[in-house]
């Protein structure tokens, strides 16, 4: 049964073609049965033929056979050929036509063809016989009944695929919404988990490669400093190893994690063992604090610590032989202010312009984003004395 209905599916026109047959079949019946019908049987059997091609190519060319139904119906009435048989296809094409997603005119001629058929073919052969003109009039509504009906249930079809065609179409729409949406939150964690990588690796490994050529420098000579080098150097790995192991644990979201395993994410509390760590690994900070503290979004939280970070691990690398810096904190009534400077050789200008001196650019592009995802602003370039000079506007507000 399935594979029947799938045939008439995919063959639409052959199965109208059987119908159109059978149409031309019973109207050939009638004209032999009867008889010489008005003197006109050629145009009896010419117009069944028509009709019957009007059904078989309803649904290729829908408008044509309208127009074609049209042509014969008005043919019928100025040669007096009585309505018969064959004349049911005019129900068939206006209904095909009011269900089809044609021109709305088309539609509408069927539907004014259908309502005055009735009409026109009382006018043509009054009803014989004894009746009131009331009795005349409620025959011919009745036979108009079927025409508007073919015509009512052909546009509700229509109306019904459309309603379905918006709907998948809003489906797929939206489909194809949170799919893009999708791709854009795993870009953007991506982009994320990509700069906390950079910092977290960049910054110490950084401080671990000063210590340990300087542990190699004076291992012969002080090894006393030798060892305090060697015991940076591992307490910067443990921290990288629990800030990576922080990422990891963001990573898989789908596994219990014990608590406490994973180190909380650093803030603006933390920048100044931030400084005591770089000091520790040669490098001179000064630090300062101005203004009051005060609550601050986690996002801005840390941000500022990522700013300071880069900032400090790109001094370290790029600064040169004994190179200075200092790190000021500012809270304003509306912000917080960030500046980092250093007195070292700084960067060549299309290096900070291109997006960072860290060798690709990285530094400074991480900066940016983070600054921008909070709604602040960043400016960084050589100082007119020389070095190198960083300075964001990260927006304050108290934390909820």
């Amino acid at each position: 049964m399935q594979r029947l209905y799938d045939f008439i599916r995919r063959h639409p026109t052959g199965v109208d073609t059987f119908w159109g047959v059978v149409l031309l079949g019973f109207s050939f019946l009638w004209v032999v049965s009867a008889g010489p019908v008005e003197g006109h049987p050629v145009g009896y059997v010419l117009v069944a033929v028509l009709f019957s091609l009007v059904v078989a190519l309803r649904r290729r060319v829908p408008e044509k056979m309208l127009l074609l139904a049209v042509g014969l119906g008005l043919a019928q009435l100025a040669l007096g050929l009585v309505p018969f048989f064959a004349d049911f296809a005019m129900l068939v094409i206006i209904y095909t036509v009011a269900a089809h997603d044609g021109p709305r005119w088309a539609s509408r001629l069927a539907l004014i063809g259908g309502l005055s058929a009735a009409t026109l073919s009382q006018l043509r052969w009054p009803m014989e016989g004894p009746g009131s003109n009331a009795a005349k009039v409620f025959f011919t509504i009745i036979m108009t009944v079927p025409f508007a009906l073919a015509w009512v249930l052909g546009d509700s079809l229509r109306t019904r695929r459309a309603y379905f065609a918006q709907l998948e179409e809003r489906a797929s729409r939206l489909e194809q919404e949170r799919e893009a949406q999708a791709k854009v939150a795993v870009a953007a964690e991506r982009a994320r988990i990509a700069r906390e990588l950079h910092d977290v690796v960049a910054h110490n490994v950084s401080v671990m490669v000063v210590q340990a050529d300087g542990a190699a420098y004076v291992m012969d000579s002080s090894p006393e400093t030798a060892k305090q080098a060697l015991e940076t150097i591992s307490s910067t790995g443990r921290q990288a190893l629990a800030e990576m192991r922080r990422l990891l644990g963001i990573l898989r979201t789908g596994e219990h994690q014990e608590a406490g395993e994973y180190v909380p994410q650093p803030d603006v509390k933390q920048i100044e063992d931030l400084v005591e760590q770089v000091r520790g690994a040669g490098l001179t900070v000064d630090f300062a604090i101005e203004g009051s503290p005060r609550p601050l979004p986690s996002g801005v939280e840390l941000t500022a610590y990522r700013i300071v970070q880069e900032a400090l691990t790109n001094t370290r690398k790029h600064g040169g032989p004994d190179v200075g810096a200092s790190v000021r904190l500012v809270y304003f009534d509306d912000g917080l202010g960030l500046l980092v400077e250093d007195d070292g050789r700084g960067a060549p200008q299309e290096m900070y312009e291109d997006g960072g001196a860290d060798g690709r650019g990285h530094g400074l592009i991480g900066m940016r984003e983070r600054v921008g995802m909070v709604g602040g602003t960043l400016d960084a370039g050589p100082r007119p004395g020389g070095g190198f000079r960083i300075s964001a506007l990260l927006p304050l507000k108290p934390a909820l």
